[in-house]
């Protein structure tokens, strides 16, 4: 019997963008991302389809087709372009310094691409500006004594912090924009009845204390920051960094 001829791997989305084109053309995968990025930022991912890309490039529906086959190509595409602010100054040095500045970074970009925050995790990590960011910060971890497993561990320790800060904080924007609330205060007030009973229960007492001496309620900056200097210190302390 002749011996079955072994599928042909497949062609990654990022190895197509490299060769060379085949002939020029407006119409460019970059292109694409860029208005797809521009209509997700005003109006939600879920605005974002061939058909209504194809109207804001002026370009017939299956034009798109020709550059990204299909939602999750686009998708990546999205996800790498937004990406390519994550990119610390050339002069922040040190592990610490870059892995601060790296997340400051993706807090920044995820609250200017909120739909960022709506995204499963694989196609976060899968594009070349995500790989860079990582190797950054892998680089700056390494020559300290740790091996390479325990540099990945420190690296996606902070990458889950804040990935979770981050997230956390647009589900509460979004929340208030749904329910017609223009601040937290006026969620406190909407939520009153439920947080009052509970409060005087008696049952959470070190919460009543938060409730009512807590000066910092409305700034997640300041949150943020407290949080990601905890991660850092533990992971110094740990290691002896």
């Amino acid at each position: 019997m002749a011996a079955q001829k072994k599928p042909e791997p497949e062609v990654t989305l990022w190895e197509r963008l490299e060769r060379p084109a085949a002939q020029r053309t407006a119409l460019t995968p970059q292109k694409i991302a860029a208005v797809a990025v521009k209509v997700a930022d005003a109006e939600g991912f879920a605005a974002v389809t061939m058909r209504r890309l194809a109207t804001e490039l002026g370009v017939a529906p299956m034009a798109a087709y020709r550059h990204v086959s299909g939602k999750d190509d686009l998708l990546a595409l999205m996800v790498d372009t937004v990406s390519a602010e994550l990119r610390p100054p050339a002069e922040v040095t040190g592990w610490r310094d870059v892995l601060r500045e790296s997340a400051r970074a993706t807090r920044e970009m995820t609250l200017r691409h909120r739909w960022m925050a709506e995204l499963p995790t694989p196609l976060h990590a899968l594009t070349p500006n995500r790989f860079e960011s990582a190797e950054r910060q892998l680089a700056a971890l390494d020559g300290h004594g740790l091996d390479v497993d325990t540099m990945m561990a420190v690296f996606r320790t902070v990458t889950a912090y804040v990935g979770g800060a981050v997230r956390s904080e647009v589900m509460l924007s979004n929340y208030l924009r749904q329910q017609d609330w223009e601040s937290p205060h006026e969620m406190r007030v909407g939520l009153a009845p439920q947080m009052t009973y509970l409060i005087e229960t008696g049952r959470y007492p070190t919460y009543r204390r938060y409730f009512h001496e807590a000066t910092r309620k409305d700034d997640p900056s300041w949150e943020f920051e407290t949080g990601l200097e905890c991660v850092l210190d533990g992971v110094a302390a740990r290691f002896g960094l």
